[in-house]
């Protein structure tokens, strides 16, 4: 998960670069399938197929529309938000996965968790706000944050889900099913959107960004979420996103974009305590 943190960062930093160069569900949908075919060659090399893991496939699709909604939002809202609130408001999602997964799988949490949880997300409304008193009284949210806070919706229910439907098929199954029916749903919903998109006059940064989100953003960052699901509570594995607003930060001062004021860094300041918080053994 400590790598999930940074690869996910990442993404929010490319996403920002490109997110106005090319249609969300287009960029989406050509990730998905990349990081499917990728994901193939390795099961096909590796374990191998049985048909036992494909029983109730509704399990696949609905784990691909979910992240399917996740991405697209997330590009979708990188057009008007920046990539530190973004990332910040993403850590918002242990938060909802504690609640799902208490939902689905029963799960409890410590009262250290639910007050470390407590602290990241008033760390990430800080940051939301823009560290605006005058902002959060009048509870002005800008559209981005608004659209891809439903996307972490989504993400937050993934992650329970995911070990709520497990029939004992390897995590490399798992993400291949989710990967290919996310694209498959992607590119029934919007392929008007994909056939108008100029792929062969794309800039490389697009390119680039492109690699970067499937091999890394989801290949990688999926086996990494699908195996720490199945050994830690839901709340747990997504408290590693606490690290992601650090990360993120790290990766603007990187690309020449600056860092946030100071301020802003004190919201980015809570999510790392609060991960500090979480790490400690109950």
């Amino acid at each position: 998960m400590f790598g999930f943190s940074f690869g996910i960062a990442g993404s929010f930093s490319l996403g920002g670069m490109v997110a106005n160069l090319i249609d969300p569900i287009a960029l989406t949908a050509s990730r998905f399938m990349l990081s499917s075919i990728i994901i193939f060659l390795v099961i096909y090399f590796g374990t191998g197929f049985k048909r036992e893991y494909f029983k109730n496939p509704w399990r696949y699709l609905f784990g691909g529309g979910l992240m399917s909604l996740y991405f697209v939002l997330m590009f979708i809202a990188l057009k008007t938000a920046t990539a530190v609130s973004t990332s910040t408001i993403f850590t918002i999602t242990p938060l909802m996965s504690g609640l799902f997964g208490w939902i689905l799988l029963h799960q409890t949490m410590s009262q250290r968790t639910a007050i470390a949880l407590s602290i990241g997300a008033m760390g990430a409304v800080w940051v939301i706000f823009r560290a605006d008193l005058s902002e959060l009284l009048s509870f002005k949210v800008g559209r981005g944050e608004v659209i891809f806070f439903i996307g972490c919706v989504a993400h937050a229910f993934y992650a329970p889900f995911l070990r709520y439907s497990n029939q004992g098929e390897p995590p490399q199954i798992f993400v291949f099913g989710v990967t290919l029916s996310g694209a498959i749903v992607l590119i029934v919903l919007g392929w008007q959107d994909i056939e108008a998109t100029p792929w062969l006059n794309l800039p490389s940064i697009v390119l680039i960004a492109m690699f970067y989100l499937s091999v890394v953003a989801t290949v990688l960052t999926f086996f990494a979420l699908s195996y720490a699901s199945m050994r830690l509570p839901a709340a747990k594995v997504m408290a590693y996103t606490y690290l992601t607003p650090s990360w993120v930060v790290l990766w603007e001062f990187t690309l020449g974009r600056g860092l946030p004021s100071l301020p802003i860094l004190f919201g980015v300041g809570a999510t790392v305590v609060a991960l500090l918080l979480l790490l400690r053994q109950d």
